[in-house]
């Protein structure tokens, strides 16, 4: 995930803060100023998915007995799957939580 998906999300949620403040906003978020933020999340799953899906070709592969499928790059993969799901997980965790405190602002 990039800074720059973390910048436009604070910067909209600033300009949000203030129109409920009832002030003018301060720098109104642009709209072709960079991607998406649910794109960017969504490129994140993708990419986790794509890894597990290679995780688990290889995993396949070694089972079957393919000459070329090693053992260590099998277990390497299936470790750097399983840590990429567990950070998405983490980032899900958080911004759960960051909505939730924003519902419950008062307004």
């Amino acid at each position: 995930m990039s800074v720059q998906g973390i910048d436009q999300l604070l910067g909209e949620l600033k300009a949000m803060s203030s129109l409920a403040a009832g002030q003018a906003p301060a720098q109104a978020p642009a709209a072709n100023e960079g991607p998406d933020f649910a794109d960017l999340l969504k490129s994140s799953l993708d990419q986790v998915n794509q890894m597990q899906q290679d995780a688990q070709a290889q995993q396949a592969a070694f089972q079957a007995g393919e000459p070329q499928a090693d053992l260590q790059d099998v277990m390497v993969s299936l470790q750097k799957a399983s840590l990429s799901f567990q950070t998405m997980v983490q980032v899900r965790n958080k911004l759960v939580t960051a909505y939730q405190e924003i519902m419950n602002m008062q307004v």
